[in-house]
């Protein structure tokens, strides 16, 4: 059985647990148990009624992140490190084993040419150190490859495969994002064999990041591709229903992805539980 989790911009631009906590027997019915939280400002995150929700509904937490536009992880990793200790305090505060997302580099940000050896090396150099900081709070740190309009660091699951090879740390896992995969690998076959070694989060997102089962995803491939690589980790869905203004430009994210937000979770939750039974998984 794999654990549903559902990402928090379904339901609110923020960790905003007075918007969430009414619908959680609504989510545990559709069998979610785990809930991502978007750490975009840490010290917002209210840690200790966060912990409280999660023992309460008995679900998994789990902080994701892109670093801020400022940043230069390459050029100035120290910042970059600073930033990322609240994030690994709120990580352990709040209960959760990981930090996923894109914590090498900033979403939207791009050169608009491929990554120079430079750049791999810096930041190969900085995710070293953040994994060594991480496994000093007993955390997994997670690397989420990017479509090539959102970073050129790391697109495809290959690519987030050979920078955790050269960097050698154990706790270091790779987070896919079917949308992203949807633009980048030439299957969902090939994507998720090369990085099943490493595969350790997925976020499952419609083409048009609206409601699955309403685009051009492959999700019959999809899940297949799931299920033969023998991935039992989490499988969370990712909507851009309501999402915060500063992360809202690095995902080109300026229209409503569903014409009712409603049927992210209504429509969206039974359909992903049901093509995954198709494909003989069990969400939830």
């Amino acid at each position: 059985m794999n654990t549903f989790g559902l990402h928090t911009f379904a339901i609110a631009p923020v960790w905003d647990l007075a918007r969430i906590e009414p619908q959680m027997d609504r989510l545990k019915e559709y069998g979610i148990g785990l809930m991502e939280i978007p750490l975009l400002r840490p010290e917002e995150i209210d840690t200790k009624r966060t912990r409280s929700f999660a023992n309460h509904y008995r679900v998994e937490l789990v902080p994701s992140l892109g670093l801020p536009r400022a940043l230069d992880v390459v050029e100035r990793p120290d910042e970059a490190l600073d930033f990322l200790e609240p994030a690994f305090r709120v990580c352990n505060e709040v209960g959760a084993e990981a930090l996923g997302g894109v914590t090498y580099g900033t979403i939207g940000k791009t050169t608009g040419r491929a990554p120079t050896q430079r750049e791999i090396d810096g930041m190969c150099r900085f995710l070293e150190r953040a994994a060594k900081a991480a496994k000093s709070r007993g955390l997994k740190l997670g690397i989420e490859p990017c479509n090539r309009y959102e970073t050129h660091l790391i697109n495809r699951g290959i690519d987030a495969a050979k920078i955790i090879e050269r960097i050698g740390a154990p706790n270091i896992f790779i987070h896919l994002d079917t949308y992203h995969m949807h633009i980048e690998e030439e299957s969902f076959a090939s994507g998720f064999e090369a990085a099943a070694p490493y595969l350790g989060y997925v976020h499952v997102s419609e083409a048009n990041r609206g409601v699955p089962g309403r685009g051009m995803l492959n999700w019959a491939a999809c899940m297949k591709a799931i299920a033969d690589i023998g991935y039992q980790g989490a499988i969370t869905l990712e909507s851009m229903n309501h999402v915060d203004v500063d992360i809202a430009g690095g995902l080109a994210v300026w229209r409503p992805v569903a014409e009712d937000p409603r049927d992210v979770i209504e429509v969206g939750l039974p359909f992903l539980r049901e093509e995954a039974k198709k494909a003989g998984l069990t969400l939830g």
